[in-house]
């Protein structure tokens, strides 16, 4: 380890390296709370202006973090709001925590963090730490990042330092924050590595690997493992509906083997910011290898048809009792991607309100944690706001498609006053009345 890199890790051990964070949402901001609590002050560099004006005022904007907490953090000038790149002069660690979509066409768009990073080596200097957070194909940190960074004259492991740790956030789990998760880190040299690692361990349990690449597929892999398992429990709910198999109850039974099998759940799709895009960037990347990631693509193929799948079961449902889709009044429970949250993101929910929507329904939603979603302009609709949930709301419908299952939703209350419940997620399973009204995937 020479003097640049000992310098950097004696500022760390003192905490008095400054931290810049660029990408203040949902990843970054947990990111720079769990750092400030920690002793460093941080930066939170980011584009959009109101954000920079709520973290200025204390003012959280997203349920992981309180306003109370923020606020004080604020306060004490431990967590800087600023849209200045400016600050990366006297930044001594930068972390990249910005959005990598999808494209239209399905393959990865890193325009955001191509872009940060040229703005980066606009500013950087001897000494100074770079981390890419963001989930990316694996590659992206020491062929995209490493050579706009290394066109400035300063050589990585030498006069600067790079590397890659994943996020592992899950959103609204409150057994398995940042606090206890292992952060995987990995550099492109090993002296990178162990001074992301000394950085890393300031706040959390570190586990290091050989290189960045390494470190890129492990969050990759992961949520590729859980789409592909999504995938096929999906595909066995399709079957065993074909059969007449009730597939919750078959699932209830074979999940008392108690080894050898992981519980995974059957849903009308698949949401968030991580399982509906991550494997799509390993797939793209594989590739250029020649390989194609069969698994990935099956399972993609299986999930995206859940939706549908669902609508079937509400015109089947509906048609039953003599109500064609056309005209019928449905209401769309829950569009939070995953229960007891408030983020829509790629939630299937949306999928299948532009699906009733296309068929001629009346669509209307409920969604405590969402007062209104938005819509792509293609789908027709505009923006929806969530109504109440009441006697009155429920006896004028003609079906309700239970899509996120809420902890806190009055099921019972639903299946007594509306006529007709395709419940995708199981949510009615402790309602002993009316059940002949639900309808399970």
């Amino acid at each position: 380890m020479n003097s640049i890199a000992y310098e950097l890790s004696t500022k760390i051990e003192k905490k008095s390296a400054n931290v810049a964070i660029i990408g203040i949402g949902y990843i970054g901001l947990t990111l720079a709370v769990q750092l400030s609590k920690a002793g460093f002050t941080v930066w939170g560099l980011e584009d959009d202006q109101k954000r920079i004006e709520m973290i200025q005022l204390g003012i959280s904007y997203i349920e992981d973090v309180s306003t109370d907490e923020l606020s004080s953090l604020v306060r004490e000038k431990r967590i800087i709001g600023t849209s200045d790149f400016q600050v990366l002069k006297d930044a001594d660690i930068v972390i990249i925590c910005v959005p990598t979509p999808l494209s239209i066409n399905k393959e990865p768009d890193i325009s955001i963090i191509r872009s940060v990073t040229e703005k980066i080596a606009g500013f950087l200097h001897s000494g100074q730490l770079i981390i890419l957070e963001s989930t990316t194909y694996p590659g992206t940190t020491d062929e995209v990042i490493l050579p706009c960074l290394e066109k400035t004259g300063f050589r990585v492991g030498v006069d600067f330092f790079l590397a890659h740790s994943p996020e592992r956030v899950d959103f609204g789990n409150i057994n398995y924050t940042r606090s206890n998760v292992p952060k995987v880190v990995g550099g492109s040299t090993s002296v990178c590595t162990k001074i992301a690692q000394a950085f890393f361990e300031s706040v959390a349990i570190v586990v290091p690997v050989s290189s960045a690449l390494v470190a890129e597929m492990v969050k990759v892999y992961e949520n590729t493992y859980r789409m592909v398992n999504i995938g096929l429990v999906n595909e066995i709910t399709l079957l065993c509906d074909r059969m007449g198999i009730n597939v919750w109850e078959m699932l209830e039974a074979a999940f008392t083997k108690p080894y050898g099998l992981q519980e995974f759940y059957p849903g009308p799709g698949i949401g968030g910011h991580c399982i509906p895009i991550d494997p799509h960037y390993l797939a793209w990347k594989a590739k250029e290898y020649d390989f194609p990631v069969k698994f990935v693509e099956l399972a993609s193929d299986v999930n995206s048809r859940m939706p549908y799948f669902v609508i079937d079961k509400t015109i089947k449902a509906l048609n039953n009792r003599g109500k064609p889709l056309r005209d019928a009044r449905v209401l769309v429970l829950g569009v939070a991607y995953k229960k007891n949250i408030a983020d829509y993101r790629e939630s299937s929910s949306l999928k299948i309100i532009e699906l009733l929507y296309s068929g001629g329904a009346s669509v209307i939603y409920h969604d405590p944690n969402i007062a209104s979603v938005q819509f792509d302009y293609r789908s027709g609709l505009n923006k929806l706001y969530s109504v109440e949930l009441n006697e009155n709301v429920l006896e004028n419908l003609d079906a309700v498609v239970i899509v996120t299952d809420h902890s806190f939703i009055d099921y019972d209350n639903v299946v007594k006053y509306a006529p007709i419940i395709i419940d995708t997620r199981n949510a009615t399973k402790n309602v002993m009345e009316n059940r002949e009204k639900i309808i399970l995937l």
